[in-house]
């Protein structure tokens, strides 16, 4: 019988947990954890994103602080923010929220985010970091399924994962992470050919390609675990890039759409604030553990 990947009972989980420590920073060194959240420009999408994470730091019990900005700030301008973010003490994670306008170059602003305040990961040394296997702050995305893998007992040392989609914020990330666990990784990218051949050898697949419902059961190996990151809009209703209903019928494991990858992202966000806190700003005790 198919086991399904219940992400949101683990965030649930993990919430707690958190939930338990900030309360611990807050009665034990007088510590709140703040975050930082900037958003340029006038998207709808993006104000909607930002006002989420807000309302999800607050239900942490963590500080947020928004800064909004004009579509026409210069690239300079919001380079300037962030050196100011960078410098407040009271403030220990920056989220930039993406895409950014098209004048302003992405890789300059996630390269000038300090690492110790870099909570989505995207600072270049905090991804040569985590290639290295070395501490850092890493993807929420990527932690988000590696979590869940771990959390349900799912080994991937020896075995055969195929990950389709390499994005910056979850297929590289994640390849990262499952290659310090001994995982023999197939990586898929967005013009590879005959995508079928490669994912029905996956004893894990994870897919994050936008495309609604692309993988179904002749693209899946019999007893294989399926991580599904879509999240895409059809009739009025959020489905995955896998074909839940076909799949499950012949995996050992399956992720829903919702409730499977999604919820873990927030957590994993709110985790990494933590871990920032413990790491870097609590110098008093650098051995606290971490979630």
């Amino acid at each position: 019988m198919v086991k399904i990947l219940d992400g949101k009972a683990i965030a649930a989980g993990i919430k707690q947990e958190l939930m338990d420590e900030i309360k611990g920073l807050k009665e034990k060194y007088g510590v709140t954890p703040g975050m930082a959240l900037v958003l340029v420009g006038e998207d709808p999408a993006s104000k909607l994103y930002v006002g989420k994470k807000a309302k999800t730091c607050e239900g942490f019990g963590i500080r947020p602080f928004t800064k909004f900005l004009p579509e026409k700030t210069t690239e300079e301008e919001l380079l300037s923010s962030i050196k100011e973010l960078n410098a407040d003490p009271s403030l220990h994670g920056i989220v930039v929220q993406l895409p950014l306008p098209k004048h302003i170059r992405e890789e300059r602003i996630t390269s000038a985010i300090s690492p110790e305040k870099d909570v989505d990961g995207l600072n270049p040394l905090n991804v040569g970091k985590l290639l290295m296997g070395r501490e850092c702050l890493a993807s929420p995305a990527a932690r988000g399924i590696s979590t869940i893998l771990d959390r349900s007992g799912i080994n991937v040392s020896g075995k055969n994962v195929v990950l389709v989609g390499m994005s910056d914020l979850l297929g590289k990330p994640l390849f990262s992470f499952l290659l310090q666990r001994g995982a023999v990784i197939t990586a898929c990218g967005p013009k590879v050919e005959n995508l079928s051949t490669y994912t029905k050898r996956a004893d894990v697949l994870v897919v994050d390609i936008g495309r609604a419902k692309a993988i179904t059961e002749d693209g899946v190996k019999e007893g294989a675990v399926v991580i599904d990151c879509g999240n895409n809009f059809v009739e009025g209703k959020v489905v995955g890039d896998v074909d839940f209903d076909r799949v499950k019928e012949v995996v050992s494991a399956i992720t829903p759409v919702p409730g499977g990858a999604g919820p873990m992202l927030a957590v994993m966000l709110m985790s990494n604030l933590v871990n920032a806190v413990k790491r870097y700003h609590l110098k008093t005790n650098p051995a606290l553990p971490t979630i």
